[in-house]
């Protein structure tokens, strides 16, 4: 669902989280991911952004607690007559660190199984996509997008 505006562009997308994560992992962001992903939601016009991850058809959401990615091709669900896109990985930073230039400690939740491999190549793949997204701000002044992120319960 969306409309066209003349002065801006909107878009409404819906994603579920699985009631249960299939497993945790404590890793560490490194400190220009981090603060890319800050400075795309401090120029934001919403709550979150929304990070096209292309070469592996995921897409990332960003907000102030966490980043939640969603795989492009699977993962549809419907529930109470709405569809949308279920998460499939979590990264949960902490807050605070000494400097701006530390990695930034992060639990990785995954909510299906087999994912590490997944979790390994995001981390490189988000990086480039900040990069693009922050240069293509500073050359059109684009608007970001707002996300909304529902908890998804499964048919009894």
């Amino acid at each position: 669902m969306g409309h066209f505006d003349m002065a801006d562009y909107l878009m409404h997308e819906t994603f579920f989280r699985p009631d249960e994560a299939h497993a945790y992992e404590q890793t560490r962001i490194p400190a220009a991911l981090y603060n890319g992903m800050q400075l795309l939601l401090r120029r934001s016009a919403g709550k979150a952004v929304f990070i096209p991850i292309r070469s592996m058809q995921y897409q990332a959401v960003v907000d102030r607690e966490e980043v939640v990615f969603v795989d492009s091709h699977g993962g549809y669900a419907y529930q109470d007559g709405e569809g949308g896109r279920l998460i499939r990985i979590a990264w949960r930073p902490a807050v605070g660190r000494e400097s701006i230039s530390d990695p930034v400690d992060c639990e990785v939740v995954y909510y299906y199984k087999d994912l590490k491999e997944t979790q390994t190549r995001l981390l490189g793949e988000i990086h480039m996509a900040i990069k693009q997204m922050l240069e293509r701000q500073r050359t059109t002044g684009e608007p970001t997008q707002t996300p909304r992120v529902l908890a998804f319960r499964r048919p009894a």
